[in-house]
């Protein structure tokens, strides 16, 4: 007998947090949870070891994200059970300086721990031989969290978020990226810009597309959908790669999470890429005068295991979306030393090609730099996902750790500004998408590092961002 598929639960008008599936009705698209017969939360050393056992793995990979916001590798061939065991149980040490550099951490002082989390195991699908990979947080020589850890950061803030305002902020990232091919006669491809849901054969990427959609799930990164996006740039007479845009928009998770999804994303298209020849790139601009590509985040608040709706009936908006969207055009600009970190990133808001350019908010304007995007309902009218808060300024260049981290203590720092809803009234976007402007975001690297140095405190905050990393970044800023 078919099991339907589980939805969220409604209470009261809102939706609540799906609980993970103890009991495994639906067939998990997570290969290990397939593998293992349970869902990861319930994983324990003893299930990966008799993994190994049965799928004959040799090797163990401890991944983990550096200073750079790139995914970084470990690699083991565990010699016996008792030594598989010590790697779980205490990772390995590494060169914090190397992977931190910049950040504050003494050459001479720079031995740092490796620690995997057995709930984040997969195999790799890229490798030639059976590969367990886990994905690791950073420690110090005395076991404390490392603060100089994008890891560390963003769980700190998502944690001080949730103590001081008790909001679990979720979020998921549209990822847009182009595809590139060299051009051959048998192209029968698009026009400039106007790839928007394109399907094969008017585009090459669509089975590059469904693979990373298949991978991306049975490594344990949620899926919301994947698409051709708007983007296309035909060869030209000094280039005969043909460029086509693409989206992977991923699913709500916790911001810890949130973030590990969109650095696996990009390792995945890279890889697939790779292997047919292709060119991939996240760059914020690929060609002047075509469209950039974004990477917008959709935050929604999680109040009592109650996925919070930002405004009902038309009213003014409830206290979690006043503090996240206070907190994102308050403090936008600084946000851009996290979500807009190459030079292309200023020409892509500049372009007019639905990127904002003004600090405004709007329930439909895709020129706001905040936007609450439509929700998806039944013939009834029964909402079917979470109403989620768009921030639309970040771009493929972004550090989505250190950027979910930084959203995060926007809003735990704007319940306490004195001029909030002063600040989101001046800021909203009219009908009609006319804006009451209140500034502009910043132009230059040299007014991000100068928001940066104003807002330094609201990052600092509850020990989150280290000090030391906050002046490094400055001063890179501030460099021609």
């Amino acid at each position: 007998m078919h099991t339907p598929v589980k939805t969220p639960e409604r209470t009261r008008g809102k939706l609540r947090r799906p609980e993970s599936n103890d009991t495994m009705d639906y067939p998990p698209i997570n290969k290990l949870e397939r593998l293992l017969g349970k869902p990861a939360s319930a994983w324990a050393v003893e299930d990966l070891l008799r993994l190994c056992r049965e799928q004959n793995i040799q090797m163990l990979s401890l991944m983990h994200v550096g200073g750079d916001g790139w995914l970084k590798t470990l690699d083991f061939v565990p010699q016996d059970e008792t030594h598989f065991r010590n790697i779980l149980a205490g990772g390995e040490r590494a060169d914090g300086s190397s992977l931190f550099g910049g950040s504050g951490i003494k050459v001479g002082a720079s031995d740092i721990l490796l620690r995997p989390r057995i709930e984040s195991a997969f195999l790799d699908p890229f490798a030639e031989c059976p590969v367990l990979v886990f994905l690791c947080g950073h420690y110090t020589r005395t076991g404390e969290p490392l603060p100089e850890s994008p890891d560390t950061i963003v769980r700190c803030a998502a944690g001080r978020l949730k103590s001081v305002e008790g909001v679990d902020l979720y979020a998921h990232a549209e990822v847009e990226y182009y595809l590139g091919k060299r051009r051959d006669e048998s192209d029968i491809y698009g026009t400039d810009d106007r790839g928007y849901h394109a399907s094969s054969p008017f585009v090459f990427g669509e089975a590059l597309r469904r693979e990373a959609l298949l991978l991306l799930a049975e490594i344990g990164v949620p899926i919301k959908y994947g698409h051709a996006e708007v983007g296309y740039v035909e060869s030209g007479s000094q280039n005969d790669w043909l460029w086509e845009q693409h989206e992977i928009e991923l699913a709500l998770q916790p911001l810890p999470r949130a973030a590990e999804s969109v650095v696996l994303t990009h390792w995945v298209l890279r890889n697939l890429a790779q292997q047919r020849d292709f060119q991939c790139s996240f760059a914020p601009v690929l060609v002047k005068g075509h469209a950039g590509s974004g990477m917008h985040f959709h935050l929604s608040p999680l109040v009592h295991g109650e996925f919070i709706a930002p405004i009902q009936d038309n009213k003014a908006p409830g206290d979690a979306a006043r503090w996240l969207i206070g907190g994102l055009v308050k403090h936008g600009g600084t946000l851009m030393a996290f979500g807009n970190r190459a030079d292309s990133s200023f020409l892509r808001l500049s372009q007019a090609k639905e990127a904002p350019n003004t600090v405004t908010w709007g329930r439909f304007d895709r020129r706001a730099l905040v936007r609450l995007p439509i929700v998806a309902r039944d013939e009834h009218g029964r909402q079917v996902t979470p109403q989620t808060i768009e921030f639309r300024l970040p771009d493929g260049s972004a550090h989505p750790h250190l950027l979910l981290a930084a959203i995060a203590q926007a809003m735990t720092g704007a319940k306490t500004l004195p001029d909030l809803d002063k600040l989101i009234a001046a800021t909203a976007a009219e009908h009609g998408g006319r804006h009451r402007q209140m500034s502009t975001i910043p132009q230059s690297r040299a007014e991000i590092a100068d928001r940066l140095h104003e807002d330094r405190r609201m990052l600092e905050a509850g020990d989150v961002f280290p000090s030391g990393m906050l002046d490094s970044l400055i001063e890179s800023f501030q460099r021609p």
